[in-house]
């Protein structure tokens, strides 16, 4: 996309950390944006905070894991700016734990989210942008994690892993139909955000497991509290999109990392262990 003022974005877990940083940056091209997140009060805060600095913004509660929520998510946002340039399927959420330690809600909250979230996403609003025909984009939320395996939550590398691989069958469908449709799959390291407390939002339903968030959350805790902020990884995202660039990997700690695993793969060596990756 070359041109962004006067574009329409929608945003999913647009409510803070990097879906907020993304709509700030939006408002800030110029752009008409759609806040979608779970969380109705940080939600109504962060549309205030966008108008009272003169974005044109709207607000749409939605939980991504639901179809005909994110189905009324594209309906409203059609409805208020009559079409949709950039999609940021960014909601996400993590609980730690192995596979076999994980209660069968845990991988249901999480891959609801994470990776069901996202194929809602592009199932409801790619046959919009393609109906459209006109210059678009969309930017899918992974995570290095979803490039190396060594992470305290199974269910979280299982889900940016699959989000990674999502993205890039929809960059080479709809290159086979040359759709004027550009793909991004964004692959942080840690951000500040409230990841680690992404519990505040799980349905009462889902709400068993978790157990071993306490014990990460000092380690990782910190980290994240001195990771890149949003507003520095909308730098990034943004590049790639008027760039029309698929890779965004804002973290270059992490590049010899990503470099590791994959020679092990080409040479087909085992797994390595979690403290061998520079940057983790």
């Amino acid at each position: 996309m070359k041109t962004l003022k006067d574009k329409v974005a929608v945003i999913t877990g647009a409510a803070s950390g990097i879906g907020c940083g993304i709509a700030e940056r939006c408002a800030t091209e110029g752009m008409k944006v759609v806040l979608a997140d779970i969380e109705p009060d940080a939600l109504s805060r962060t549309r205030s905070a966008m108008e009272a600095i003169g974005a044109e913004v709207r607000s749409i509660p939605t939980d991504v894991s639901d179809p005909k929520d994110v189905e009324r998510l594209a309906e409203k946002s059609l409805g208020y700016f009559g079409s949709v340039h950039l999609l940021c399927n960014n909601a996400g959420v993590r609980t730690d734990g192995s596979i076999w330690e994980s209660t069968l809600n845990d991988w249901k909250w999480v891959m609801g989210v994470n990776l069901w979230g996202i194929i809602h996403g592009l199932r409801t609003f790619v046959p919009i942008m393609l109906e459209q025909n006109t210059e678009a984009h969309i930017v899918n939320t992974a995570s290095i994690a979803g490039l190396i395996s060594p992470h305290p939550s199974a269910s979280y590398t299982v889900s940016k892993h699959a989000v990674v691989a999502l993205s890039e069958q929809l960059y080479h469908e709809l290159s086979k139909q040359e759709a004027q449709i550009g793909v991004s799959v964004l692959c942080p390291s840690y951000v500040n955000t409230r990841i680690m407390d992404a519990a505040r939002n799980r349905p009462p339903e889902l709400r068993d497991g978790s157990h071993k968030v306490e014990e990460t959350m000092e380690a990782a805790g910190q980290a994240i509290r001195d990771g890149m902020p949003p507003a520095k990884l909308a730098d990034y995202i943004f590049d790639a999109v008027t760039k029309g660039k698929f890779w965004i990997r804002p973290h270059p700690e992490v590049e010899d990392g990503v470099r590791m695993h994959l020679e092990d793969i080409l040479e087909g060596r085992n797994p390595r262990p979690s403290s061998s990756y520079p940057g983790m």
